[in-house]
């Protein structure tokens, strides 16, 4: 963890780094948090998943146990809350929902893993609630708060947070998740990257395919 002295909102914690959690699941380099304003990820960002230092010296899991999986290319922007299963035990179909220890086991309710999928933005102090998959290149709105699936490459805001966009149009998504560009090689995907960085369907899917033909671009 930097030292708070060090701490700026131009700097960012990279996941991979950091997480200690054996149920949070990164996957690649290149997904950041930024931390200026709080703590670590792990000690700020990821709320009620058991395989913190104290839950693993004080407890013993009595249900299985929600999975965080984060892709690749995620930026999480300060103060995002990701809640997991551990608070799952507020039954509102019960006329008490009060965690009371002698019925938790029939309390807890679970939702299942949380997915962040590959290029995703969490805005400013959004909320991600247990068990939601936020799809490839989806956007959430500062201060959202999300309890249902984000679909790829979807722009969602409110509380809850519904869809108010997409990013691109419908034949546009379906190309760039036919591309599968998070999977691949380190080299590919620099070589391709000024084309990334763009908004030129017609010319990234012209570079892909000369790439892929004979792994340079094309000079045309």
């Amino acid at each position: 963890m930097k030292d708070k002295a060090e701490k700026h909102w131009s700097k960012v914690e990279y996941l991979h780094e950091v997480v200690t959690n054996c149920n949070i699941h990164v996957r690649g380099t290149k997904s950041y948090y930024s931390n200026a304003w709080t703590g670590s990820f792990e000690e700020s960002v990821v709320r009620y998943l058991y395989g913190d230092q104290y839950s693993v010296a004080n407890w013993e899991p009595i249900w299985d146990i929600d999975q965080l999986y984060i892709g690749n290319y995620v930026c999480i922007g300060a103060e995002v809350l990701i809640l997991m299963g551990g608070n799952n035990t507020h039954r509102t179909d019960w006329f008490s929902l009060y965690p009371f220890a002698e019925s938790i086991l029939e309390s807890y309710k679970q939702k299942g893993d949380t997915r962040i999928d590959d290029g995703t933005w969490l805005g400013i102090r959004s909320i991600i609630m247990p068990g939601v998959h936020i799809g490839e290149g989806a956007v959430v709105a500062a201060a959202a708060v999300v309890t249902k699936d984000v679909p790829p490459y979807a722009i969602v805001g409110g509380n809850p947070a519904k869809v108010i966009g997409y990013r691109f149009e419908k034949d546009v998504v379906e190309e760039l998740l036919a591309l599968r560009m998070y999977e691949w090689s380190s080299a590919k995907f620099g070589a391709l990257r000024p084309y990334l960085t763009s908004a030129d369907i017609s010319e990234l899917r012209r570079q892909v395919q000369a790439y892929e033909a004979n792994g340079v671009l094309s000079k045309d």
